[in-house]
């Protein structure tokens, strides 16, 4: 068989698009804010990660400028050689300092983060425990990795504490417990006061995934542990500069040996290049801001309750239950790949981009619109958002019971 056959075969993205109802890769116009234009639409942006609003702020764009201007484009090689500048060295201070660890190592993406990380400190005879809703870094660094990986049930601690009962059995294995803080899809938090707990028990090791919780939880927004109040509790914490932190990028804060060991181990590490100057100039500069601005935090936490409160009165609206409202990531419920793509086609044509979410991100007939808020939304922009969801979930509801009554699928709406 050629090796290029699957290509072939594979038709699913035609046909959603022959239906007219093909959802990604929208073209932007403007830069990312909370209203963009999109494919010459003035368009209600809820479906980013720019947590803070800090892609369009004065003084990141200024930094990444002057790093340009300092450094030039790019620092052809890797950081392993010829590759790190005195920012990246910098900024990884800043993080460990901001995130209070001893030290801390940036990657050039997030993606790589976890690659690198993960498959670095496990190694063939370990275990790794990984929540079943983890990021596809996650798994993909897990993938990489030698270890026995084993995926306990999302957030169910008691299936957790069966499989570290099974695998600390094996004294001569290391066991390394691996969750995102905040849950990308749901918008849930993990539950860290048990996974601490059971990891002191059975001698477990923890890695937290903070990439949706940075600039999001914590009365200075560090993330997950600080909520909890367990930052020395937790092993080690990875970030992502490409949604509070408006760059591109990841890193991870730890013990200075443990982060020393990954510096000179990682391969996805060693055989990258290195950030270019302007997006860790991006970054340092967002991290300032951060710290120096946590009110920005209090106001993301506001949104997030405010929408929360405003979609639960839209009849016709299901959200899903993260069981917390500080978290601005609030999933609307679909049910079908179909109603799916109708209802974020309607949105957009309306002025709402969303991010409509399909298995194998969630199971099967559990589709979503993942909604996200910035920290720079205003309350009309929110409230005509709002208008806007409601008058379309009514338009889909309507539509559901003309197709109930007809004894028919529904079909896609041209509008």
């Amino acid at each position: 068989m050629d090796l290029f056959q699957k290509c072939w075969d594979y038709t699913r993205a035609r046909e959603v698009m022959d239906l007219g109802v093909y959802p990604f890769f929208h073209m932007l116009t403007s830069g990312q804010d909370t209203v963009v234009m999109m494919e010459g639409r003035r368009t209600i942006m809820l479906g980013s990660n720019n947590y803070l609003g800090l892609t369009a702020d004065p003084r990141v764009k200024a930094a990444a400028i002057k790093a340009i201007e300092k450094y030039g484009s790019g620092c052809s090689g890797s950081r392993f050689l010829n590759g790190t500048l005195d920012i990246h060295v910098e900024l990884e201070q800043a993080l460990a300092s901001f995130l209070q660890k001893e030290d801390a190592l940036i990657f050039s993406t997030g993606f790589q983060s976890n690659l690198s990380i993960i498959s670095a400190v496990t190694a063939r005879g370990d275990y790794i425990l990984s929540d079943a809703m983890n990021h596809a870094s996650i798994v993909d660094g897990t993938r990489l990795s030698f270890a026995r990986t084993i995926k306990y049930k999302h957030n169910d601690m008691c299936d957790l504490e069966r499989l570290l009962e099974h695998c600390s059995a094996d004294e001569k294995a290391g066991i390394l417990i691996v969750t995102d803080g905040v849950f990308s899809m749901e918008g849930e938090i993990c539950d860290l006061p048990s996974i601490v707990r059971l990891a002191r028990r059975y001698g477990a090791r923890i890695m937290v995934d903070d990439a949706h919780a940075i600039g999001v939880l914590g009365e200075k927004g560090r993330g997950t542990a600080e909520y909890f109040g367990l930052t020395n509790e937790v092993d080690l914490i990875m970030n992502t500069f490409s949604k509070t932190l408006a760059s591109l990028g990841g890193c991870v804060v730890g013990d200075a040996q443990i982060i020393h060991y990954i510096k000179h181990t990682a391969r996805p590490f060693i055989f990258s290049a290195s950030i270019p100057p302007a997006q860790i100039a991006a970054a340092r500069e967002a991290l300032r801001i951060l710290d120096e601005e946590p009110q920005r935090v209090r106001r993301l936490n506001e949104i997030a309750a405010y929408m929360k409160r405003g979609l639960k009165k839209l009849p016709h609206v299901r959200l899903h239950e993260s069981g917390n409202d500080l978290v601005p990531i609030l999933p609307i419920l679909t049910g079908t790949e179909m109603q799916t793509l109708i209802t974020a086609k309607l949105l957009l044509e309306r002025g709402i981009y969303v991010n409509p979410v399909f298995p194998p991100a969630v199971p099967q007939d559990s589709c979503l619109l993942r909604t996200s808020y910035t920290a720079t939304h205003t309350n009309e922009q929110l409230d005509e958002a709002l208008g806007i969801i409601g008058d379309v979930y009514a338009i889909m509801a309507a539509q559901a019971a003309a197709d109930e009554d007809a004894g028919a699928a529904p079909a896609p709406h041209n509008s």
